[in-house]
Formats: C-alpha cells, sequence, structure tokens
C-alpha cells in the first residue's frame, strides 16, 4: 500500500504534464527518469510516502548527486523536475507542504555554449555540399544544415519540420518547439537556394525510395525514403565537419548556438533572439550576450589609447 503512495503520485504527475500541461514526449520522459530516479532514493532511505519527506532530505538528495559526480547543470535539472514534482503534490493534496520549494539549484557555469565563428559556418555549410554535388543524399544535408543555422532550429524541430510548414516564397517556416509551442522564423537567402534545390531534386529522388506508403509530410528523408532522424541529424554534421577540418566535436545545438551568438554579434536584440530561438525565458537568452574571450582582447586592443 505504501509503495502505491509514489507510485499512484508520479502517474498522475506524469498524466499532467503530458495531457494538461501538453509537454513533448522527450521532455516527460526526462522528468519521469529524473523523479524515477529521486523515488527510488527516497525508498532506500525507508521513505515510503510523499508526507514523510523533508527539506532535509531533498537537500541530502542534491548533495548525493554532488558526490556522485554529477555536474551542477545536471543537479540544477534534477533539482528543477523535484520542484515540478513536489508543487503537484501539493496542488493534490498528497502533501501539507512543499519541501522542495526552499531548495535552490547550485550554481552552475555561465560559460558560452559551443559556437563556430562565421568562417567556421561557411566551411562546414560548403563541405555539407561538396562541390555542387547532385546526389540527393548531398542535396539534403546541405539543404539541412544551412536551414538549421538559418532558423536556429532545435534537431527536433528540424526533423518534424513538414512541407505545410515552410513557404520559400515567402522565406519563412513554422517550428513547433517544446510544449508544442509554433514559431514563425525567416528563412535566410542561402538556405532557401539549398532547400530548393533540394526538394526539387533530391527529396522527390528519396521518397521514391520509400517502400509502401511515401512519406508525404516531412521535409527531410532518410535514404530509406522516411522521416529523417535525430540520430541521423548528428551524424550529418559530424562528417561535415570533418570534412572542413573543423577539428572539434560538434553537435547539432552547435549550429543553433553559433545562430544566435551571430545574431547578437550582429547587433540583434536579446528579446528578438529569444523569439527566434523559442525560449520561454529572456535569461535562457542572455548567456549568448557574453562577450566571447576573443573578441574582448580585439575591442580592447582597438578601443583602449594605450593598449598598443
Amino acid at each position: 500500500m505504501e509503495r502505491n503512495g509514489f507510485d499512484a503520485l508520479l502517474e498522475q504527475f506524469l498524466a499532467h504534464i503530458d495531457v494538461e500541461r501538453g509537454l513533448s514526449r522527450a521532455t516527460v520522459k526526462a522528468y519521469e527518469s529524473d523523479i524515477r530516479r529521486y523515488v527510488d532514493w527516497l525508498r532506500a532511505r525507508e521513505i515510503s510516502m510523499p508526507r514523510a519527506i523533508g527539506k532535509h532530505d531533498v537537500e541530502a538528495y542534491i548533495a548525493f548527486l554532488d558526490a556522485a559526480g554529477e555536474s551542477a547543470r545536471s543537479r540544477a535539472r534534477r533539482l528543477a523536475s523535484i520542484h515540478e514534482f513536489h508543487k503537484f503534490a501539493l496542488m493534490q493534496h498528497a502533501v501539507d507542504d512543499d519541501v522542495a520549494a526552499a531548495v535552490k539549484a547550485p550554481k552552475t557555469s555561465s560559460t558560452l555554449p559551443d559556437v563556430l565563428s562565421i568562417d567556421e559556418v561557411g566551411r562546414l555549410l560548403d563541405a555539407a555540399a561538396m562541390r555542387g554535388s547532385e546526389d540527393p543524399v548531398v542535396l539534403r544535408d546541405h539543404g539541412l544544415l544551412e536551414f538549421m543555422y538559418a532558423t536556429g532550429s532545435r534537431v527536433s524541430e528540424a526533423v518534424g519540420a513538414d512541407l505545410s510548414d515552410i513557404d520559400l516564397d515567402e522565406r519563412v517556416v513554422r517550428l513547433t518547439g517544446k510544449g508544442s509551442k509554433q514559431r514563425l522564423v525567416p528563412v535566410g537567402r542561402y538556405a532557401q537556394e539549398a532547400l530548393t534545390a533540394y526538394l526539387n531534386a533530391g527529396r522527390p529522388e528519396l521518397e521514391r525510395k520509400a517502400k509502401g506508403t511515401p512519406e508525404r509530410r516531412a521535409i527531410f528523408l532518410n535514404k530509406r525514403g522516411r522521416r529523417l532522424s535525430r540520430q541521423s541529424v548528428w551524424e550529418i554534421i559530424r562528417l561535415a565537419g570533418e570534412r572542413a577540418h573543423i577539428d572539434r566535436p560538434l553537435h547539432p545545438h552547435t549550429l543553433r548556438h553559433s545562430f544566435a551568438t551571430h545574431l547578437i554579434q550582429g547587433g540583434a536584440d536579446v528579446r528578438t533572439v529569444q523569439e527566434l530561438l523559442g525560449h520561454a525565458s529572456v535569461t535562457t537568452t542572455q548567456i549568448y550576450t557574453h562577450v566571447s574571450p576573443e573578441n574582448l582582447i580585439e575591442t580592447y586592443l582597438t578601443a583602449h589609447p594605450r593598449a598598443r
């Protein structure tokens, strides 16, 4: 009976964030993983009911994660999940107080995310194009990477985009982000041209390879004519990075980080970038306003009267 106290509450919580709040499947799974690990730890300490949890237990769990070697960022994310779980428990009257509310997240590093220079992005995209190859996979890869850099899309947004979401004449795309929230983002000329080439000559060839009913909706298809997967995008950007001789690991978010950083450096205000990225809070976007060490030194040498 005691075991069901946590199990029933967790089941209700997951249904709440899935159905009522409309969070993405990946986000719901992340919450579930965080809370199951938390509950298992509580049970190991012989805490079997939500009402038995104290503030000191939440603090002890975060300390346990620290001792286990988890980064401050990971601990902060897990604590955020715990906060949501405890708020829900209070809302359901499963507890009398929200004992987690006063537990603060550990300070995380504010270092700038890994970004490419404008020159490196150019090399990466040129490498993906492979000097005008007409191979449908090359046309797709070039169109995909140009699209991701032009829009700052998350990898899930890029592979989830449908043909009905994009208007290349108006150069705009509708992206569906976290919590199924949609936003309109411009598509630059380079991306427009690469996508036009792919949609005219590459995608039809890939669609013909589909077994059974062809994929009619997705913009980006795999070699079997089905919707491209997120894992495939990792491989595409990795290979393009190797061909461009970029000697550090690349991942799909590298283009998103580069998109935001280059906009800020180009004079875009942070709230505009927030809207383009689909961030719920401007605080998340503000990390891109940090001046890189290279730009700081260059500005100092240029502006300080006695720097040289």
